[in-house]
């Protein structure tokens, strides 16, 4: 999920059904469920970074050189085999797995030797905050800006709106998304049918039937708050300015925000009623106790295949998904985003055609994504995606039309940082709902944390 770090990261270790389905998630996901989507733009409109991009020495027909991660090896391999003609070299490396540095180390490295540079990288949206930076004065940033006669602007207007936001600083585009991971709300259709229970469209009709369900069904649940991304399910989804950059080096974060203590209060309901577990859907013994119980979830569209089929081993044609949840008097939903990797090309590259080609083919073609673990961030590919029996078969009832909007519906408010989001959730939230404590009650504890990290990582932070 993200920069690969795993929901259960942290915490107890998981079941072995569980932390199977969480390895395949996270790898899927990598840079899903960190600090998923930054804030564009910020700074000079004409960027000296991109200004002064110096194309190396160019060699067309010369290696390239592409390290991914283990999930996206044989989409990798499959390029090489249909392009024989390109010349290749693959190495496979963490992709960013559990807030890994390698990278960055690595690139530092290369930076002070002056060679070295892999062409083309998977990586999480994390690793794009200071690949789209120059690592010293004078040098280059390590990515090379796409959009500077790279890849046509028709080709990056084709991905779900705001999913080039991790890619896109300083007013140019740095990566290319290869998925995402849409927040959307999904139900056990079955059991909501004999029940008699309507599908809320509101977080106040979710909060309701949440309250219903712990009076007339004792142990069934709506949701959990216990995993190292349940504040990207719920958080984000409600806009709550937790991780808002507005300059390149300011960090907005404002717990106290209403959007932060109404969802907090109205997560702190359904805990007291029992309709949502302050435990991990991934953590020890979950699946096995209580995988059966969980009547909804409010979490990312990897979940369908992931936690209900593979962890939760929920029958076929029982798991339906709604639209993301909105507040009452609002026109529009927004969602969070839990996962999606991203692809680079090396701004040191001397086959800057080739890898430009390799990153748009594994990101975009029908090829590639129809058969993909995850939903695509290009628009047409996904639609190839939700075309293949094996991504909806499995549900019950057609996903595609939910997750095709909520992939335009994810707030870009929520920003990738230089560091982690789940780090302070982690730490400051986590070990006190555990002991009971209220969600409202940590707000300002989870706010210290993160006002922590990220004055430890240079950052400015505001609360206005």
């Amino acid at each position: 999920m993200r920069s690969l770090r795993s929901p259960g990261a942290g915490r107890a270790r998981a079941t072995r059904t569980a932390a199977a389905a969480l390895s395949l998630a996270t790898a899927a996901l990598l840079a899903g469920c960190a600090s998923a989507d930054p804030s564009s733009g910020s700074g000079d409109s004409s960027p000296a970074a991109a200004k002064d991009f110096q194309r190396a020495g160019q060699k067309e027909g010369s290696r390239i050189t592409v390290w991914a991660d283990s999930t996206r090896l044989p989409s990798v391999q499959a390029y090489q085999k249909a392009h024989p003609d390109t010349k290749m070299k693959i190495v496979t490396y963490d992709g960013g797995a559990d807030g890994s540095t390698y990278l960055q180390s690595k690139v530092q490295l290369f930076d002070r030797t002056g060679k070295g540079w892999p062409d083309v990288v998977f990586g999480s949206p994390t690793d794009v905050t200071w690949a789209s930076q120059p690592t010293k004065p004078g040098a280059q940033p390590f990515a090379a800006p796409l959009d500077d006669k790279l890849v046509p602007q028709e080709t990056l207007d084709g991905f779900a709106k705001g999913s080039l936001t991790p890619c896109e600083f300083n007013g140019h585009t740095y990566c290319l998304r290869n998925d995402i991971a849409q927040v959307v709300l999904w139900y056990n259709k079955p059991l909501m049918d004999k029940w008699g229970y309507k599908v809320p469209t509101t977080w106040e009709e979710y909060e309701a039937l949440g309250e219903k369900v712990g009076k007339e069904h004792p142990g069934y649940l709506v949701g959990s708050v216990g995993d190292t991304n349940s504040h990207e399910s719920y958080f984000w989804s409600t806009k709550c300015p937790a991780y808002q950059l507005t300059e390149l080096d300011t960090l907005r974060s404002d717990l106290s925000d209403k959007n932060c203590t109404r969802t907090a209060k109205l997560l702190d309901h359904l805990i007291d009623a029992k309709a949502v577990t302050t435990k991990g859907f991934f953590s020890q013994g979950f699946a096995k106790n209580s995988g059966d119980k969980v009547l909804m979830a409010y979490g990312p569209s990897w979940y369908g295949q992931y936690l209900f089929k593979t962890a939760f081993k929920v029958p076929s044609k029982t798991m339906a998904v709604a639209p993301p949840l909105k507040w009452e008097g609002e026109s529009t939903a927004a969602t969070g985003n839990v996962g999606g990797g991203v692809w680079m090309v090396s701004s040191h590259s001397a086959n800057l055609k080739a890898s430009t080609d390799l990153a748009t083919w594994l990101t975009t073609s029908d090829e590639n994504q129809a058969a993909a673990p995850t939903y695509p961030a290009y628009t047409k590919a996904a639609q190839a995606w939700l075309k293949n029996p094996a991504n909806s078969s499995y549900f019950a009832g057609d996903v595609s039309e939910v997750f095709r909007s909520a992939a335009d519906a994810v707030w870009t408010g929520w920003s990738n940082t230089r560091f982690p989001d789940a780090t302070a959730w982690s730490n400051a939230v986590l070990p006190e709902l555990t002991e009971g404590k209220s969600l409202t009650s940590v707000l300002p504890d989870w706010q210290k944390e993160i006002s922590n990290e990220a004055k430890a990582d240079g950052y400015q932070v505001t609360n206005e």
